[in-house]
């Protein structure tokens, strides 16, 4: 069994740190990828497809080239080759993309042409000279009217598999009562604060990048292959990311043309999608229409849990928003199915956003779970502990620890959940508005990858720690810090940290909820060796008051070696170092989840959260006034990081309940609002009352510092808390996401 990290003297783990890097953010002087402006710098814009389907047949590209400030024009007849197919898929994060390979259009938006000129204003008026024509074709859009397919293989990365457990059927047929529920969400976007975006320069054939990405060094791998370098002549420097969610670990054919430009041109070029460019070619949530069947004995328990889910995918290639495996890891019933389909359709590819699957399968499943509660008469927080799972439903696996029941307790407590009444349409606040409280249960799993990490013990006592982490604003150069720093015993002011650079060791890639984890996994194996060779050093000189205590008889604190068995034997980090030639002292470390542990333990976060809404009777405008979300994700590193995270979470699910919809012209397959004034997401005023517990969870299983994540998990759950407030506020029952004004009126 590992151990456990546990706060000591003198830790920096555990402690709710501000952020490391917030002043730099705040005052202006953190430098984005977008930010760098090397000499000679050209600028890029790509001219996006006005159709869904179909075939460019013209581009003025005279016109274009004939502005003063333009420079050059890419069009599918005269780009430059590549070394590698952009319709290939050579690595697990890697999508099929447009990058001016044939005048075919698969989707509005993508890229037709690419311009490059001396200015933006110069790049972007020469790509509407360009004025493309194109022989359409009618888009296919939604998820009626096109045939479904099964998802076949091995079930790599975005292509989900069905799963079964115990007799499905019988499971059905021995059902007291049952539920049988079709709920359907919205394809939803990425819009991070900063858009997709890359500054591209060459020098001696060699390629340096400055980009926003999730993955520092994995991602020199596809750059290599597209342009046929070795991935060591690549250099990326992403030391600050405006929020990815999913979408800034995959290279998309906009990037790869910005690239090849520089390379064609031989000077820097600078590319930047705009707002309604994000609507295209960088990754989405598909939409989904779900069926859920539920049965239950005489005791309200469940015989069966049956999740189909057919979302949509892009006409050229298979990432399938994998919403029935939100069914498989959470509640007791006597038989589970997930099953999956979907439809080919006229959009870029999906791709993963923030809790894929979860988010769009939590808010279908906890919605149903209210449904059978409501038949079966009790009250939905009881229905749900009848239906605990003590262990992974189907597999049978221990969990590794899972706090689920103190997490429903805790937040019930909180919000005041005692005492509500079953009926919808019970409560009322003074002003006449109805009240209504909801909740579901929060799921995610805790996925570890591999990382590499070095850690560095100075001559003046002080350490430097270096992996190549992505911090997209979740705090991971402060929660990583803080690992590091424990790990070599010092005080966190002095420790430097160097991350966002591919020439530091491998940091893994920041998704899944798993980078603090895998990160800090290697940081923290990093510092224990860099501890363990300089307290060899310390016990082997006989100057030392350790002499001859051996590496494991001594503890790191403070700056200090101190013997475990008589704390006033102690040598200093600098003292050891300078009385033995004063160079630096390193120490490696790796982290990866050893495949036995996962066969052992099943590894999840849980959560619980409690919703108000208040709708107003007449006109059914909908509030969330109160939320209260308890969350167990192993040990808390940064209590205010991980708050932060949480609350963003239950914000997603705000948006994901009442805001969030990408709206389709069924003639001409273009989203009619991409933009910020058309497709909504919750503002301040949207978000009141929100609080945030966490409840104690020691993990001895998961990893060696007992980490799970928290990105994620906040929106599971949050979204069926919020559906199931309205329906206990109104009455009406909304199996749409998200939810509107229209479909409350239609049910009143």
């Amino acid at each position: 069994m590992p151990d456990v990290i546990m706060p000591r003297f003198g830790s920096n783990s555990g402690q709710p740190t501000t952020r490391r890097d917030g002043i730099a953010k705040v005052t202006g002087t953190a430098t984005f990828a977008a930010d760098n402006q090397p000499d000679r710098m050209l600028h890029a814009v790509y001219a996006p497809a006005t159709i869904a389907r179909g075939r460019v047949t013209a581009l003025d590209t005279e016109a274009a080239l004939a502005h003063p400030g333009v420079v050059a024009v890419y069009t599918p007849w005269n780009r430059p080759p590549l070394a590698g197919d952009p319709d290939a898929k050579p690595f697990m994060f890697a999508f099929r993309f447009e990058a001016l390979q044939s005048d075919e259009v698969r989707y509005s938006n993508q890229p037709v042409a690419f311009v490059v000129a001396e200015s933006l204003e110069a790049a972007t008026e020469g790509a509407r000279l360009l004025k493309p024509q194109y022989e359409a074709q009618p888009a296919r859009v939604g998820l009626d009217g096109n045939e479904p397919f099964k998802p076949k293989g091995d079930a790599p990365f975005g292509l989900p598999r069905d799963f079964e457990h115990g007799d499905v059927a019988a499971g059905h047929a021995a059902a007291d009562q049952a539920l049988d529920a079709t709920y359907e969400t919205a394809e939803n976007y990425h819009n991070a604060m900063e858009s997709h975006c890359l500054v591209a320069e060459w020098k001696d054939g060699k390629l340096e990048l400055d980009i926003p990405t999730q993955a520092v060094v994995l991602t020199r791998g596809a750059y290599a292959y597209y342009f046929g370098i070795a991935p060591g002549d690549i250099t990326i420097r992403s030391p600050y990311l405006g929020g990815g969610f999913g979408s800034k670990a995959i290279a998309n054919g906009p990037q790869i043309l910005a690239i090849m430009a520089a390379r064609e041109l031989g000077r820097p070029v600078k590319l930047m999608f705009r707002r309604d460019q994000m609507f295209g070619p960088t990754g989405h949530r598909g939409a989904t229409r779900q069926r859920i069947r539920i049965g239950i004995d005489g005791d309200a328990r469940m015989t069966v849990l049956d999740h189909e889910s057919l979302a949509t995918t892009s006409s050229f290639d298979d990432f399938i928003e994998p919403a029935a495996y939100a069914s498989q890891g959470l509640y007791n019933a006597g038989a589970l199915r997930s099953a999956f389909e979907a439809v080919r359709v006229d959009t870029g590819t999906p791709g993963p956003v923030r809790a894929p699957g979860e988010a769009s399968g939590s808010a279908a499943l906890e919605s149903a779970m209210d449904e059978m509660a409501e038949k079966a008469g009790i009250d939905p927080l009881d229905f749900r502990l009848r239906n605990y799972a003590e262990t992974e439903p189907g597999t049978g696996k221990p969990y590794s620890s899972k706090a689920l029941r103190e997490c429903y307790a805790e937040g019930a407590k909180r919000f005041g959940w005692e005492g509500r009444p079953l009926e919808p349409r019970r409560m009322q606040d003074a002003d006449g508005k109805l009240v209504g409280w909801g909740m579901g249960t929060a799921l995610f799993g805790a996925p570890m990858f591999a990382a590499e990490a070095r850690a560095t013990l100075l001559p003046d006592g002080t350490g430097l720690i270096e992996t190549a982490a992505a911090d997209m604003g979740q705090g991971a150069w402060t929660a990583l810090a803080q690992i590091g720093a424990y790990a070599l015993g010092l005080p966190l002011d002095r420790v430097e940290f160097r991350s966002g650079h591919s020439d530091l060791p491998d940091g893994g890639v920041a998704g899944g909820s798993g980078h603090t984890a895998t990160a800090g996994g290697a940081l923290h194996a990093a510092g224990g060796d860099a501890v363990a060779k300089l307290a060899g050093i310390a016990s082997a000189d006989p100057d030392s008051p350790l002499f001859g205590t051996g590496n494991t008889g001594v503890v790191a604190r403070d700056g200090w070696l101190v013997a475990e068995e008589d704390d006033s034997r102690r040598d200093s980090f600098a003292d050891i170092i300078a009385r033995n030639g004063g160079a630096a002292v390193v120490g490696t470390g790796k982290a990866a989840r050893p495949p036995e542990d996962a066969a052992r333990h099943a590894m999840y976060s849980h959560g619980a959260v409690f919703a108000e809404v208040k709708v107003d009777p007449e006109l059914f405008q909908v509030r969330v006034t109160r939320m209260v979300g308890a969350f167990a994700a192993g040990r808390i590193i940064n209590p205010r990081l991980a708050e932060s995270q949480l609350m963003g979470g239950m914000i997603w699910g705000i948006s994901f309940a009442l805001h969030e919809e990408a709206l389709f012209d069924k003639r001409t397959g273009r989203i009619v609002n991409g933009d910020f004034a058309g497709y909504h997401i919750p503002v301040n005023a949207d978000v009141t009352g929100l609080e945030v517990l966490t409840v104690h969870e020691d993990d001895p299983y998961v990893n060696p510092i007992g980490v799970k994540g928290v990105g994620e998990i906040g929106i599971s759950g949050s979204v069926g808390a919020i559906a199931n407030a309205i329906w206990h506020a109104t009455g009406t029952r909304v199996r749409r996401f998200p939810i509107r004004i229209e479909d409350l009126l239609a049910g009143a």
